[in-house]
Order: C-alpha cells, then sequence, then structure tokens
C-alpha cells in the first residue's frame, strides 16, 4: 500500500472513525484520484463566473437592474451557505465518490435549465448549480484529508488552483466563444454543462469504490460532530473564509462592468478578469505549499489582503491604465486567501468527521456572508453612480479579514464533541 495511505492499524485514535475507503492499489490509482479530484474543482467555478462577462447583455436583454442581475452570482453563494450543513449528511448516506458524481448531475442539470426563455428558469438554473457546487465544496476538502493525508497541502494546492483555473478559463473565454460561434447568451451560458460532463465521465470510476470501517467506527462514523459553534478557532476559519469569499465573489461579479465602464470593450473587460484568475492559479497553488516552511501562514493571510488593497487602490486611482498590474496584485492576492482558507479547514481538523463538520460550518456561515457582496457592490453602485463606494468598502473589509486570518493560523485543532 503505498506510504501516503494510513492502514487501520495505522489511523490515529482521533482518526478511528474515519471511513477507510477500498485500497487504491498502485501509485496509479492514487494519481487518478488526484486527477479526478482536479476536474471535479474545474467545474465549481465556471457557471457562476461565466455570468460576470455577460452581465450587461444579460441585463440589457432581460430588463433587470444591477441589483437584479447581481442575484445569479449571489444566490449561488446563498447555496453555498444554506446547503452546506446537507453535505456530510449526503457523504454519509451515499459515500463521499458517489455524492460527488451527483454534484455534477446537478451543475449539467442546471446549464440545461438556463437555456430555457424564461427569467424564471435562468435563475432556477443557477439555484440547482449552486446546489451541486455547494455539496462539492464541503465534501472535497475531507476526501483530500482522508486519501491524501501526508500530501494534503499540495493537493490542497491543486485544488484551489484549479478553482482558478476554472474560473480563468470561464472569464477568458465566454465572449470570445459567444462572439464566434454567435450563439446567445443563453447558449453561451449553458455550453459549460460539457465541462461537467467530462469530469463525471472521469470521476465515474471512483463510485465503484467501497468505504469499509469497524462496526464501532461506523456507529461513530453515523453521528456528526458537534460543538464546533463554541470553538472560537472555528470561528476564526469560518470568518476567514467568509471573508475572502465575500472579495473574490464581489470582485468577479463586477470587475468587467468597471473595467467597461473605465473604456474598455466587452472582450477585454473580460479578459481582465481571466488574467486576474490566471495569476490566481499561482498564488493558490505556492501558498499552501510553502506556509511553515519559508512563512507564517498569519502573514501570508496579510500579504494576500495587501495584494488585495493595492488592487483595489489601483483600480479606484486608474481602472484602465494600469489594468493589468491591478490585476496581478488582485489575482495573486485573492489566490493566496482562498487556498488558505482551504488549507485551514484541513490543517485545524483531527480528522474526516471534524474535517467535514469544519468545512460545513466554514461554508455554511462564510458563503451566506459571501452572498451579500454581489448583491451590496449593485446597490452602492446604483445609489452613487460610480465605484468608488464599492471599491472603498471592500478595502475596508480587507482589515477583519488579516485579523482573523492571524487567528485561524493558529497550531491546533478545533474542538467538539461526537
Amino acid at each position: 500500500m503505498p506510504d501516503n495511505i494510513s492502514t487501520a492499524a495505522e489511523t490515529p485514535m482521533n482518526a478511528a472513525a474515519d471511513p477507510v475507503p477500498a485500497p487504491l492499489g498502485a501509485g496509479r490509482g492514487l494519481l487518478f484520484l488526484g486527477f479526478g479530484v482536479v476536474m471535479l474543482a474545474l467545474n465549481l467555478r465556471p457557471a457562476l463566473v461565466a455570468v460576470s462577462p455577460l452581465a450587461d447583455t444579460i441585463r440589457t436583454d432581460s430588463g433587470m437592474s444591477a441589483t437584479a442581475t447581481s442575484l445569479l452570482t449571489a444566490l449561488p453563494l446563498l447555496c453555498f451557505g444554506l446547503l452546506a450543513p446537507l453535505a456530510p449528511r449526503i457523504g454519509r448516506r451515499l459515500g463521499v465518490e458517489r455524492a460527488l458524481l451527483l454534484t455534477m448531475a446537478l451543475v449539467c442539470a442546471g446549464t440545461a435549465l438556463r437555456l430555457l426563455d424564461s427569467v424564471l428558469a435562468l435563475f432556477a438554473g443557477t439555484v440547482v448549480i449552486g446546489a451541486g457546487i455547494a455539496v462539492a465544496n464541503v465534501l472535497l476538502p475531507g476526501l483530500i484529508k482522508r486519501d491524501f493525508p501526508n500530501r494534503a497541502g499540495l493537493m490542497t494546492g491543486l485544488y484551489s488552483m484549479s478553482l482558478f483555473a476554472g474560473a480563468a478559463l470561464a472569464a477568458g473565454v465566454t465572449v470570445p466563444v459567444q462572439h464566434a460561434a454567435g450563439f446567445s447568451w443563453r447558449t453561451t451560458l449553458a455550453c459549460w454543462g460539457a465541462l461537467a460532463l467530462v469530469a463525471a465521465a472521469v470521476w465515474l470510476p471512483q463510485t465503484r469504490r467501497r468505504t469499509t470501517v469497524s462496526a464501532g467506527a461506523a456507529q461513530q462514523a453515523a453521528h456528526p460532530v458537534r460543538g464546533l459553534w463554541r470553538s472560537p478557532l472555528a470561528w476564526q476559519v469560518t470568518a476567514f473564509m467568509g471573508l475572502q469569499s465575500l472579495n473574490y465573489y464581489a470582485a468577479a461579479a463586477w470587475l468587467p462592468s468597471l473595467l467597461k465602464d473605465a473604456g474598455l470593450s466587452e472582450g477585454d473587460a473580460g479578459w481582465m478578469l481571466s488574467f486576474s484568475s490566471l495569476l490566481g492559479i499561482l498564488g493558490s497553488f505556492v501558498a499552501p505549499v510553502i506556509v511553515g516552511r519559508r512563512l507564517p501562514a498569519g502573514v501570508l493571510a496579510a500579504i494576500g489582503a495587501l495584494g488585495c488593497a493595492l488592487g483595489f487602490t489601483g483600480l479606484l486611482a486608474a481602472p484602465a491604465g494600469g489594468a493589468y498590474l491591478w490585476m496581478v496584485l488582485l489575482g495573486l492576492g485573492q489566490g493566496v486567501s482562498i487556498s488558505l482558507a482551504l488549507l485551514f479547514i484541513v490543517q485545524r481538523s483531527p480528522d474526516l468527521r471534524h474535517t467535514a463538520q469544519l468545512s460545513s460550518m466554514a461554508q455554511c456561515f462564510g458563503y451566506i456572508l459571501a452572498s451579500t457582496g454581489p448583491a451590496l457592490l449593485g446597490a452602492l453602485h446604483d445609489a452613487s453612480g460610480n465605484w468608488t463606494l464599492p471599491l472603498a468598502g471592500l478595502l475596508l473589509l480587507l482589515l477583519p479579514q488579516v485579523a482573523v486570518g492571524f487567528g485561524a493560523s493558529r497550531e491546533g485543532h478545533v474542538a467538539g464533541r461526537g
């Protein structure tokens, strides 16, 4: 058995309730599992981020206000938060592998609903997509904790890197594909279901694995960890997840519109969002690999926030003239932040059950907080008629993000009872 998968005899006492999957066999099986995780992660952003480059077109065609259009980004985040507590239960009932296959089916169904010529269907499809991604968001960190215990930093880096890669792909090619193929915005959005189909095909063999546990461990695993809401460390991890997510999604929802108002074309504005996400790939991969080796996690959290602060300040001062520099700073800062948020969930948990429950808590409260960002920025823009007030608000929120980042970086595990 590969040395990065613990046997039952090697499993620590505090991890006794963790389900042990059927052996993967040779390293090739572990490699294929890692590839499957990457493919799933690639699908957790495109169906949402693709809305941003098309926001003005959608708003013009549908007659919706800026605030209503921003709900297309905010609603999935609300789903992430409200459905996160159900994800561990779904994982226990179906098995993690089958539950993750179900998430890709929901993404495909949601993108198909968006094809219908109805605003109601557009929002319904967005909710279905959000439901699928919500479950995957919670279950994937636990799977990394279970199957890659000695390579959690590397796999978290690959996972968060894939999130940004998917976002970059959606932001960069959505408008060019629409123009090249002559698609309507509805068809263009629905095209992202094809990527989810590919991920489902890659992941399907993983559903043949059977989770095996002892009778005592099975009885413990059936009951979730309770009392995490009393843990200050758990709340700091949760707050960091929420604030960095608010930063990312609020910016992603409105950056193309901001840059268009500054004089860039629709295609160039969408490319800038994609370029920012490409830099996010670098930041999200490097941070979990070097954390604790060269820089403490708290210092990296501060560096990530500083990059975002410089990017937002630049957008206030010269949005078009320095756009590439601001996107570099913003992308790197957001990449570092999101990878740390995911790594904190894994590192602050002693075992799989705690990982699932902390992931559920962090994403429930965190994404509910983040869901207010796009709508709030849209409302501030509608009220002020410019982007100064929205950007100033994002700058202000970076201060508490740094504070809770230092708190979440403390060594130790969250306290809960099971």
